[in-house]
């Protein structure tokens, strides 16, 4: 998940700050912080899983994400919380189902930090395949953690800059494929070479496939956080449709463009499709320009990410939900050194199963990480059915986007790669509702009768 996961912390000048942001820029935001390995490599596994089905499962996850979001952005405009979802789940079901779903949304990240983490090493291997994925994770981890230590002032700035570096690759893509179908490029024939071989994956693939769509678009709840910036919360809406509007269009023409190209038999989970269509249209040239633009990209994705989770760990701590001492912060840039400590140890994790299972590792966590964030989106529909008790046209889009994320969920069940990731999200969300209830016992137990 690819974005800017500290903003929403930065919660001292709250009101000075709430009325900063237009609708648009709220909107430009979340396409920076959207679109990116989740797109770019999650992609892959979609598009093996559902052929030419994987258009129209885009469009399913977009509608279902749509519907999130609009039920976040009103009970973000009825009550512009500074703790987003996690304050709507509070108000609606008490204080420790705020308790669970800020770990549960911490545990998400941790899991597509693992996953962004990933990526960027199957990224380098295409310049460097000798090197293994686990070097080339505790790498990247390494500088990932120098870069916020010295230098966390200028992650709001890179982050930008590699927005519209993300945004103007995917058009660039869009451009010479669209160019290649037209005119052709070094005798490939794009449709009568590739579109035989993606027909029969049938709405089986479609199943499987739903999740990585949804990963795709993972960002929403960020967007939430900083709806409270707005200079008119109302417009939180507006901003999520075009922010998806823009996303699927340039998600689904690119799928479709590059799937003119690919062939079933060349894709795999550890290819980027964008790449892969590129290397067969003979680009040699714009191949390594697009993977050295993923790595630039992802590497920012992942600073922003691993800033921004030890942040909300912070914040998980300042709000009771977590030990004090993880609110601690140290030395003159009063870093929170003791959270970083935390994440760090799940960065060790990733670089750990890297070494253990390398071949599988991307769809792994990917698939973990997916399902937990979309066990997240549930509970934020939920708050909002029964917070703000919407008619029946918000009766009937939540109900449509708790069922698509059901079958997200459920597609996983349906072949051996996805159990995995699908037994891992419910352990996490097991322990964390074992915690979740220890700690209420133990609360109840300290109150004086």
């Amino acid at each position: 998940m690819e974005k800017m996961r500290h903003m929403h912390t930065d919660n001292k000048n709250n009101n000075n700050n709430t009325n900063k942001l237009s609708w648009w820029q709220l909107a430009l935001f979340g396409i920076g912080c959207t679109i990116g390995t989740g797109f770019f490599l999650g992609s892959s596994i979609a598009i093996q899983k559902s052929g030419y089905v994987v258009i129209f499962i885009f469009l399913l996850a977009a509608i279902a994400t749509l519907f999130v979001y609009e039920a976040l952005a009103q009970m973000t405009a009825a009550n512009p919380a500074k703790g987003s979802f996690r304050n709507y789940v509070r108000e609606a079901y008490g204080r420790w189902a705020g308790f669970g779903v800020g770990w549960l949304y911490w545990s998400s990240e941790m899991l597509i930090l693992g996953s962004s983490l990933t990526a960027i090493g199957i990224f380098t291997q295409f310049w460097f395949p000798s090197l293994p994925l686990w070097l080339l994770t505790a790498i990247y981890s390494l500088l990932a953690l120098l870069v916020v230590i010295l230098g966390s002032k200028g992650i709001n700035q890179t982050e930008n800059i590699c927005a519209i570096v993300k945004i103007a690759a995917v058009f660039l893509f869009i451009a010479i494929a669209g160019i290649a179908f037209i005119k052709g490029t070094h005798g490939i024939k794009p449709i009568q070479d590739s579109a035989a071989h993606w027909v029969g994956s049938g709405w089986t693939g479609a199943w499987k496939g739903l999740l990585y769509a949804f990963y795709a678009f993972s960002g929403i709840e960020v967007m939430g956080f900083m709806a409270i910036h707005l200079r008119h919360p109302g417009q939180a809406p507006k901003a999520g449709r075009l922010m998806l509007l823009t996303i699927t269009v340039l998600y689904v023409t690119a799928i479709s463009l590059a799937l003119l190209f690919i062939t079933k038999e060349n894709m795999t989970p550890d290819k980027s499709p964008l790449l892969l269509s590129l290397g067969i249209m003979r680009l040699p040239i714009l191949v390594h320009m697009m993977n050295g633009v993923l790595i630039i990209a992802g590497f920012s994705i992942l600073v922003a990410s691993l800033y921004g989770v030890s942040t909300m760990l912070v914040a998980l701590a300042e709000g009771g939900d977590a030990p004090p001492w993880l609110a601690d912060r140290k030395g003159k840039k009063q870093l929170p050194l003791y959270a970083l400590s935390v994440n760090t140890i799940g960065l060790c994790i990733s670089i750990v199963l890297a070494l253990v299972m390398p071949s599988r590792i991307f769809e792994h966590l990917t698939t973990a990480g997916g399902l937990v964030l979309l066990y997240t989106w549930l509970l934020i529909v939920a708050s909002y059915l029964k917070q703000l008790r919407p008619g029946i046209s918000g009766q009937l889009k939540s109900w449509i986007a708790i069922l698509l994320i059901l079958a997200a969920a459920t597609g996983t069940l349906l072949e051996k790669t996805g159990r995995p990731g699908l037994w891992t999200s419910l352990l996490i969300v097991m322990v964390i509702i074992l915690i979740t209830l220890w700690m209420k016992h133990k609360s109840a137990r300290q109150e004086p009768a």
